[in-house]
């Protein structure tokens, strides 16, 4: 009976996969692209969402999997990781190396035969992340400010993918969800602070739990709102926004805004896990207002 049970607990081949691509997190990223490609075309194009969504999917669980292989002895120590494939000894480095490179080329290759540039975007996204940003987390703060460049690139990536052009329009939407990143990531680094620190990672600004980190939570918070709202003013090129949706876009993230004030507050592991999942919906949120904006304009 005990060994039943445990040969159902174990974790079976496909989780492990989902885990080392960190799936929930690929497709959140996919969805950005998406609401991107939607915003950028006039007509859609079924067959590039299709290699977009499956090219933006390769290139972030590969750039999953390296985090993974080279973050493999600090996940042992942090309580939210040990259990990752790779330090709890159910996947092995060169396993995951593969899966990695596969990915890596794979997701090159499709976003390729969209256009060059998307291509080149996605390639720069899994080079910051892996190669700067990763080995960052060990050394400083601003390895938040590096991750937030690949994790920007989504939103825009996809404006790109719909017409082959970086301009304000898509460097817009970079701003956006550049800003958006950094309360977002605080407030993650706020709640986990006692488990980062046993892999020795620095996410806070100040590097503490402090009123200087709950000050730039804030203040991040706003340059987001104040980025979210520009399309409205026809400052942006083609990408646009109604009077309606800003407001709606601004409301959202008056929201968002109430819970960093909170943090700022309260000082509390609650608070900062109620902003972190806040925030997700905010960004969710916006970029549906933003393509259901365009659709009904």
């Amino acid at each position: 009976m005990s060994s039943s049970k445990s040969s159902l607990a174990t974790p079976s081949v496909i989780s492990d996969f989902k885990e080392i691509t960190k799936m929930r997190l690929s497709l959140s990223v996919v969805f950005s692209s998406l609401a991107g490609y939607l915003l950028g075309v006039d007509t859609i194009d079924f067959k590039v969402l299709v290699l977009l969504a499956l090219g933006g999917y390769f290139m972030v669980g590969a750039s999953n999997a390296f985090n993974q292989i080279i973050e493999k002895d600090l996940d042992a120590l942090m309580n939210r990781t040990k259990n990752r494939p790779i330090p709890a000894g159910r996947m092995s480095v060169n396993v995951a190396f593969v899966i990695a490179t596969i990915f890596t080329l794979s997701g090159i290759i499709i976003l390729y035969t969209i256009n060059k540039q998307t291509a080149m975007f996605g390639a720069i996204s899994i080079f910051l992340y892996t190669c700067v940003y990763t080995p960052l987390k060990t050394k400083t703060p601003l390895a938040v400010f590096v991750g937030a460049i690949p994790g920007a690139i989504p939103f825009m990536l996809g404006w790109v993918a719909a017409t082959n052009d970086f301009g304000i329009e898509p460097g817009t939407l970079f701003a956006l969800q550049f800003f958006w990143q950094f309360p977002h990531f605080w407030a993650i680094g706020w709640f986990l602070f006692d488990d980062y620190e046993k892999g020795g990672f620095f996410m806070l600004p100040t590097g503490k739990q402090d009123k200087g980190t709950a000050v730039q939570t804030i203040m991040y918070t706003i340059w987001t709102i104040m980025v979210s709202i520009i399309p409205v003013f026809g400052f942006t090129g083609e990408l646009k926004l109604s009077i309606i949706a800003a407001i709606i876009v601004f409301v959202l993230g008056l929201g968002m805004l109430h819970y960093a004030v909170r943090l700022f507050r309260e000082m509390t592991e609650k608070a900062a896990r109620q902003l972190m999942l806040i925030s997700v919906s905010y960004i969710t949120l916006v970029q549906i207002v933003y393509v259901i904006d365009k659709f009904i304009r």
